[in-house]
């Protein structure tokens, strides 16, 4: 029960000082004392019956109070009635969100970040997604429906807030450069946390007194595994080389109490969080042919009927066996390996949560190029939206020499970039693949769709600020 002091924190524990040590010892939870029956919890923590149902009453009670169910105040409890009583009307009226400044992205972000959620974004190297969140940056600043009227806070975990970008987006964008009052350098408050430790530190302590002081409307966290990786992935962290088991259940631990605080911040202050994360290199084996069980399995699977499309299977679990007649007429058996991957396991499930693999027809370059967020599935549970940035190289005519490789390389022409919705609490994912994903490229006033440019009679020429 030692989570009591921080679900509530004012609960008179004085009270019941001869229990919570037996509790503790036998890992109850206040959870557990509010679902679980009174006389499993004593069997369970070898304490008396009427003495679990009086502690189990009292903070049944101390819930209801905090949630201004039970005040015993009427006025109270008619007005927290009235809002848990909002119609569709009052809930739409109350919706903010923080623009990009684009049609076609705020279009396919139901539009914008909202607040009181936590927003990650996620992509590789080179996708873009600081350019995306220094637009973010300065969009809070402008008035609704745009924005948010509020400042800005950008915790960097890696490197210094690009400034000279910020001036550049605000002097080339139409919308910031004729804005009134204009966006500024002075509404963005900036801060590096070098480590773990002054992270938590920061958030925990600092960021809410800030959010009070300077009226901050979005945090922007970039990025969110830097720290965790530095700590918890180099060898030999936090003990004995060999202890990785435990250092990724401390990791875990760790990322619950992140998702926590991030998400208490939103909720409470009706701000936007946004987190960029890296991304790793999915590594999975194909077999050669598919089978039908194998679709079929596919087919079992909720999120693929949902998203319309039966991604290949990566997973190789079974075989079957043939006879093809060689030149010499000999039936010579050949053995095929398929696919008959779980269709509740990770590896499948990972398709429709991650942004990537979950194309119904992929090409071999796509199939060859699948990521996965970092900070595994614990992190994905804490964000309550996830937008995947994926960028694919173009190539043009020719080859380059290459010493490894006699005939050489492809030439590297551009790189294209989507946005997709992978799942949100405010809108539809985009789907599979990126055929109705987003396309856009950055340029000097920053983010643009592609169909927003040609719209606007604006030259697409695909060349991007970023290589």
């Amino acid at each position: 029960m030692t989570d009591l002091t921080a679900v509530l924190p004012g609960f008179p524990t004085q009270q019941y000082a001869r229990l919570i040590p037996s509790l503790e010892k036998n890992q109850v939870t206040t959870a557990d004392l509010l679902t679980l029956d009174c006389v499993e919890i004593a069997k369970r923590a070898q304490l008396p019956l009427l003495e679990i149902k009086r502690l189990c009453k009292a903070i049944l009670e101390a819930v209801q109070t905090d949630l201004g169910v039970n005040t015993g105040n009427e006025a109270q409890q008619t007005k927290t009635s009235a809002s848990l009583r909002r119609t569709g009307k009052d809930v739409v009226n109350s919706w903010n969100a923080i623009s990009t400044l684009d049609d076609q992205l705020d279009l396919a972000l139901g539009g914008g970040i909202p607040v009181g959620y936590i927003t990650e974004l996620t992509g590789e190297s080179g996708a873009g997604k600081t350019q995306f969140l220094l637009t973010l940056l300065l969009s809070v600043q402008l008035p609704s429906p745009q924005g948010l009227s509020g400042t800005a806070l950008y915790i960097s975990t890696e490197s210094a807030l690009p400034t000279t970008r910020l001036s550049q987006q605000l002097r080339y964008h139409p919308v910031l450069h004729s804005a009134d009052p204009k966006p500024t350098l002075d509404a963005i408050i900036s801060i590096v946390t070098p480590d773990l430790e002054s992270q938590d530190h920061i958030l925990r302590y600092q960021v809410p007194v800030a959010i009070r002081q300077y009226g901050i409307r979005l945090v922007v966290l970039d990025s969110v595994a830097a720290n965790y990786r530095a700590e918890f992935e180099r060898q030999g962290a936090g003990g004995v080389i060999g202890q990785s088991g435990a250092n990724m259940a401390q990791r875990s631990s760790e990322l619950v109490k992140l998702g926590q605080l991030l998400r208490d911040l939103a909720r409470e202050n009706n701000i936007a969080v946004v987190v960029a994360n890296q991304v790793a290199d999915r590594f999975s084996g194909h077999g050669g042919i598919s089978s039908i069980g194998s679709q079929r399995a596919t087919q079992s699977s909720p999120l693929a009927r949902r998203n319309g499309g039966i991604p290949p299977s990566s997973t190789p679990t079974s075989s079957i066996s043939t006879t093809v007649e060689l030149g010499s007429g000999t039936p010579t058996p050949i053995s095929f390996t398929t696919s008959t991957i779980d269709p509740m396991s990770l590896d499948h499930q990972q398709r429709w949560f991650t942004g990537w693999g979950d194309d119904p027809h992929p090409s071999y370059l796509s199939s060859k190029n699948l990521k996965t967020p970092s900070l595994g599935l614990i992190w994905t549970t804490q964000v309550a939206c996830r937008i995947a940035l994926i960028k694919r190289p173009v190539y043009g005519p020719g080859l380059v020499a290459d010493e490894g490789n006699e005939r050489g390389e492809a030439v590297l022409k551009r790189w294209r970039r989507w946005m997709k919705v992978v799942f949100a609490p405010h809108v539809g994912p985009t789907g599979p693949g990126v055929e109705r994903a987003v396309e856009f490229e950055i340029r000097s006033e920053g983010v643009r769709s592609v169909k927003q440019q040609a719209k606007d009679g604006v030259e697409v020429d695909g060349n991007d600020l970023l290589p």
